[in-house]
């Protein structure tokens, strides 16, 4: 049996998972804990709160693995920019001088910063430690995987096999060809930022339709046997990894948008652009889905394992569930970098001959928050602090009243969505609390959704589909059923479909009895759930985040474990 440390970082979603005798103890991501959003620098913050967590020291570890090979990264991004100059000399001294300078040098940085013998440090593959991360972790004892992102070392896309304890690689696609760097130029060209916007650009998507396809037929080329080619010309990221597209972008669908001016979808220049996004969502799709039938064709498994950043298009994910061929559709919670420092966690513990981990059953992997601390804390700042004695009522109460409730418990989830533990919860069918939330709190472009939350045993009545391995994890869409749309106006978006995230009392405990509890009050288990955090800012860590977040946003309540905590009336 063994202790494994998984690093990621030096990139974007830096982040630590900690395996042990092939159980996995704790997950976490450095900007929970820095405070600074997809926070790229090396973990070791992160990875001594895992240590400390499981109440290891560095000694104890048996080894750690750094998601990918540093030196395959650095002859990539050698070849490329080389291959390209003099186009690339922009590119070339900022490219090739981050990889000479600490990026190289990665399990040496690891090894001194967190006191471990460099023998005991080692590096494994990109993508996978993507496959890894979504494999393992599922309850499927043999699957086809597939990893989707920008890149790698050298790879945008790969098709696995897993089977019990190992994982088989049975093609791959390679830089500059990537579906994750197509949906990054566009969200570039559409003025949201990069490894941020994308989120943005699939709710944008639902406003427009994809009228563009014979330009985006010039974008990328789809191929029989599932592979893609991008039209090269139109991207920049051989000589501008910043914008990711070049001047011929602008020749092809017009000029790009000003990310400084406000949305106004009313408007023929924002439709147009909504246009694009629908047009863009949709080869994506198409793409991600010829992908799956060969991944169906090629294995003959009824199951799809998918991570990679790609794989965190819910809209794709729904449909690669309806038509691809596999029964079972699974996709890891924090499918993007950060994954990778589970997914290399447990090919280390694998390695060492350690068991599989069991399936994942929760996303609350982070660390807990300290219930006295907060209270204290927000005693010493003036604020009302009280015990509730039957607290999912009291939140019910409040929710149902058109209040809005930031909900923490227990620890903090692994991966980019709140379930449960670091949430923020409003009335699903209340459209004046989505407005707030929108505008007051969270100061979003009013175009993107919020998702509900609702009881497993009672999503298939409101929900259309709402019971795979998608949703416990909120990594899919579901339609709105008919007979609930008009209910659930706060959480249904504009194509009639919501994010759902379904919930058990494995999963989220204090949040299933908040959604039993509502189901007497407004006579739907449901709540609105987004995640407590506030514009460009990380989800909540721990409770000074959380009190300085009451202090400074126009919630109307924090709860902390059975405390509800509010600002004094004076």
């Amino acid at each position: 049996m063994a202790a494994v440390l998984g690093i990621s970082g030096e990139y974007h979603d830096a982040a630590a998972a900690l395996v042990v005798d092939g159980a996995i103890v704790a997950a976490v991501q450095e900007e929970r804990l820095s405070r600074i959003k997809n926070d790229a620098r090396l973990p070791i913050d992160a990875a001594r709160a895992c240590l400390a967590h499981a109440g290891l020291f560095a000694a104890d570890l048996d080894r750690v693995v750094f998601y990918e090979d540093p030196i395959e990264k650095l002859e990539r991004v050698l070849v490329s920019t080389l291959r390209t100059f003099p186009r690339s000399l922009r590119q070339f001294p900022r490219a090739v001088g981050a990889q000479l300078g600490s990026k190289v040098w990665v399990i040496d940085r690891i090894a001194e910063q967190l006191g471990v013998p460099r023998a005991k440090v080692t590096s494994t593959e990109h993508h996978r430690a993507h496959a890894a991360s979504a494999f393992f972790v599922s309850r499927y004892p043999r699957a086809a995987v597939l990893t989707v992102d920008g890149v790698g070392e050298a790879t945008s896309t790969a098709l696995w096999h897993g089977d019990g304890r190992s994982l088989r690689e049975l093609g791959r696609i390679e830089y500059p060809h990537s579906l994750g760097l197509l949906y990054a130029g566009l969200t570039a060209y559409l003025g949201f930022e990069v490894n941020e916007g994308e989120y943005k650009v699939m709710g944008l998507a639902a406003y427009g339709q994809p009228r563009l396809r014979d330009e985006f037929a010039r974008l990328l080329r789809l191929h029989d046997d599932g592979t893609f080619e991008l039209g090269l010309p139109y991207f920049a990221y051989l000589a501008d990894a910043e914008l990711g597209f070049g001047p011929a972008m602008d020749a092809l669908l017009g000029p790009r948008r000003s990310p400084h001016r406000p949305w106004d979808l009313s408007s023929a220049a924002d439709q147009r652009y909504a246009d694009i996004a629908a047009t863009l969502q949709a080869v994506t799709e198409d793409a991600l889905l010829g992908l799956a039938r060969e991944a169906r064709r090629r294995t003959g498994e009824t199951a799809l394992c998918l991570a990679g950043g790609v794989a965190l298009n819910a809209v794709a994910n729904a449909r690669l569930a309806r038509e691809s061929g596999f029964d079972h559709v699974f996709v890891h919670p924090a499918a993007g970098d950060a994954g990778g420092a589970l997914g290399s966690a447990i090919l280390g513990a694998l390695e060492l001959g350690d068991p599989r981990p069991a399936a994942l059953t929760t996303a609350a992997l982070g660390l807990p928050i300290d219930i006295a601390a907060t209270a204290q804390l927000a005693r010493d700042l003036g604020l009302t602090v009280r015990t509730s004695a039957d607290l999912p009522t009291e939140v019910a109460t409040l929710v149902a009243g058109g209040k809005i409730v930031a909900f923490c418990q227990g620890r903090f989830e692994w991966g980019p969505r709140a379930l449960g533990n670091r949430s923020i919860l409003a009335n699903p069918a209340d459209p004046d609390s989505r407005e707030r939330l929108n505008r007051a709190i969270k100061r979003r472009e009013p175009f993107r959704p919020f998702a509900p939350a609702v009881l497993r045993d009672r999503a298939a009545a409101y929900f259309l589909g709402a019971d795979g391995d998608l949703t416990p994890f909120m990594t899919t869409v579901c339609p709105v059923a008919p007979a609930h749309r008009d209910r659930l106006a706060a959480v249904r978006h504009v194509d009639d479909t919501a994010r759902v995230q379904t919930v058990t009392s494995t999963s989220a405990p204090e949040l299933a009895a908040v959604l039993a509890a509502l189901d007497h009050t407004i006579g739907m288990p449901i709540a609105l759930n987004t995640s407590f955090n506030g514009a460009g800012e990380p989800i909540i860590g721990n409770g000074i985040d959380a009190v300085g977040f009451l202090l400074s946003h126009p919630i109307d309540a924090l709860v902390v474990g059975d405390l509800v905590i509010t600002r004094n009336a004076a």
